[in-house]
């Protein structure tokens, strides 16, 4: 995450830059810190059972991305989040597999009711990524997300278990016809 997010094409359709230091900004965890943390570190942080972090690997079994469920278990729904880092892969359609395999563990194994994604206004392939899986606009929020020094507006899109399931099949039929 560290190496991807420091190519500013990555790291501005993720969550962009701080102004202050210029990082990459990140959820969950700094990659810049991590990647030389002890073990006790890395394990509070990749060992949550609020924040689930995956690694996401090619075929090939190559690491090419992260996904993350930040998960409120009393609302029994999640903050979905993922980015495929390598950007030789994007619009491979790596990103719609591993985004139906962490919908598969949220609905299926954790058993939550709703998914959740704040996608910024200028990501126009995650929108079409989650449009296509079934994710309907929840709402518009204003100038949450950060490029090039200015704000942009993001939108709130939700998914719940019933729409999942009745979409999931037909989507991935696409891919292996």
């Amino acid at each position: 995450m560290r190496d991807w997010l420091r190519d500013p094409e990555v790291s501005s359709l993720w969550y962009g830059a701080d102004d202050s230091d210029g990082h990459a900004l990140h959820i969950g965890y700094a990659p810049e810190i991590i990647h030389d943390a002890d073990d006790a570190t890395w394990n509070q942080t990749f060992n949550q059972d609020e924040r689930r972090i995956y690694s996401i690997y090619a075929t090939d079994e190559a690491h090419i991305g992260e996904g993350q469920l930040l998960v409120e278990w009393p609302l029994e729904e999640a903050q979905l989040f993922i980015l495929i880092g390598r950007k030789d892969l994007w619009h491979h359609h790596y990103g719609t597999s591993a985004l139906v395999t962490l919908l598969d563990e949220a609905f299926d194994n954790l058993e939550l009711h709703r998914v959740w994604v704040d996608v910024p206004e200028y990501n126009e392939h995650a929108l079409q990524m989650f449009r296509h899986l079934g994710f309907v606009l929840e709402g518009h929020l204003r100038r949450t997300h950060r490029k090039d020094g200015n704000w942009y507006d993001s939108f709130a899109m939700g998914l719940l278990t019933d729409e999942y399931h009745r979409r999931r099949e037909r989507v991935l039929s696409q891919y292996t016809a």
